[in-house]
C-alpha cells in the first residue's frame, strides 16, 4: 500500500510539472507574439506601436530564453503569485480562490443531490432487474443523458423563476441561488451514477459472500445494507471524483445562463478579454486540483477496497 502512495505522490508531482509548462506556454501556442498578445489585450486595439511591443518584450522579461522564463514563472508561481489580471487589475491569485470557493460549493451541491438519489435508485433497480422500477430508471437515464444543459437551465428558470417565483432566475446572493444551478447540473451525474450503481450492485449481489448471507436468512434489505452497499457503492466514489474535478472548470454554460462567479465563467471571460494571466492561472490551478482529486479519489479506493490494499486484485 506505501508502495503504490509513493508511486502515485511522484507520478502526482510529474504531472503538476507538465501542466505548469503547460501553462506557461499558453501565451506562445496561440501562433502570434506573446508581447504583442499581451499589449492588445491591454489597450483593447489591434494596431499598436512595433517599438511599444518591443519595450512590453523586454519589460515582461519576454527577450530572455525560454528555460529562463519558465524557471521564474514556475517559482513565482510556487510562491502563490499568478501576476494582475489584465482585465480586473487585481491579483489573479485572489480571483482564481473566490471563484474556485464557488465552483466547488456548487460541483459538490450537485454531486451530492446527485449520488443522494443514484445510489438508492440504482441499488433498488439491481434487486429487481427487468422490473418496473428498473425500467423506469433506463428511461430516467437515457432522458437525462440526452437532455442538454442549455436548454434545461432556460427552461429552469422558466418554470421555477418567472412562472412559480420560487428561486431566483441569475446571481450567487444566497442559498436560494444555488438550488436551481445545482439541480440542473445534478441530472447528468445523476443518471451517470445510477447506472454505474447499478451495474455494480449486480455484480455484488452475485457475489458468493451474497448467497451465504441470504442462506443464513437475512433479507434482501438486511443483505443489501450490511453487505452489499460497500462494495457496491466503491465505483462511485471514482466516479465522484472524476466528475468533481470535469465540473469545477465545465459547468461554464450554467455559471453564464445563471450569471454565477465561478472558474467557469471566469475563463469564459478570460478567453474573451485575452486576459492571459487569468487564463494561465486558471488552467494551471483547475488541472492541478484535478490530479489532485483524483489522486486523493485512488487513494481512497485503495483504502475502501481490501483486495486491493492487500494486493490480491486483479
Amino acid at each position: 500500500m506505501w508502495t503504490r502512495l509513493l508511486q502515485r505522490l511522484l507520478i502526482l508531482g510529474l504531472m503538476l510539472l507538465g501542466v505548469s509548462l503547460m501553462a506557461f506556454l499558453v501565451p506562445y501556442v496561440s501562433g502570434g507574439d506573446p508581447a504583442r498578445t499581451i499589449l492588445m489585450s491591454r489597450v483593447r486595439d489591434l494596431a499598436v506601436d512595433p517599438a511599444a511591443v518591443e519595450a512590453m518584450r523586454v519589460h515582461l522579461g519576454l527577450d530572455r530564453p525560454l528555460p529562463v522564463q519558465y524557471g521564474a514563472w514556475l517559482w513565482q508561481a510556487v510562491q502563490g503569485d499568478l501576476g494582475y489580471s489584465f482585465a480586473s487589475g487585481r491579483p489573479v491569485a485572489s480571483e482564481i480562490g473566490g471563484a474556485l470557493g464557488v465552483s466547488i460549493t456548487l460541483a459538490l451541491t450537485a454531486l451530492g443531490i446527485a449520488a443522494a438519489v443514484a445510489i438508492p435508485l440504482g441499488t433498488l433497480a439491481a434487486t429487481r432487474p427487468g422490473g418496473t422500477v428498473d425500467s423506469a430508471t433506463t428511461l430516467m437515464v437515457q432522458t437525462f443523458v440526452a437532455t442538454p444543459e442549455y436548454w434545461l437551465a432556460p427552461m429552469g428558470i422558466l418554470v421555477f423563476a418567472l412562472y412559480l417565483g420560487w428561486l431566483p432566475s441569475a446571481g450567487w446572493t444566497s442559498w436560494s441561488s444555488l438550488v436551481l444551478p445545482a439541480m440542473v447540473l445534478s441530472l447528468r451525474p445523476m443518471a451517470y451514477f445510477t447506472q454505474v450503481t447499478r451495474a455494480a450492485m449486480m455484480d455484488v449481489l452475485q457475489a458468493p459472500y451474497i448467497t451465504a448471507a441470504r442462506s443464513r436468512g437475512l433479507s434482501m434489505r438486511q443483505t443489501v445494507m450490511h453487505h452489499g452497499l460497500r462494495n457496491g457503492s466503491l465505483p462511485i466514489v471514482t466516479f465522484f471524483a472524476l466528475w468533481l474535478a470535469g465540473l469545477l472548470g465545465g459547468s461554464v454554460v450554467i455559471e453564464v445562463i445563471f450569471a454565477i462567479p465561478g472558474m467557469g465563467r471566469l475563463l469564459y471571460e478570460a478567453v474573451i478579454n485575452r486576459d492571459v494571466p487569468m487564463l494561465q492561472g486558471g488552467f494551471v490551478s483547475i488541472v492541478a486540483l484535478s490530479i489532485l482529486i483524483n489522486t486523493i479519489a485512488d487513494m481512497l479506493y485503495v483504502v475502501l477496497n481490501p483486495a486491493v490494499r492487500s494486493g490480491h486484485a486483479h
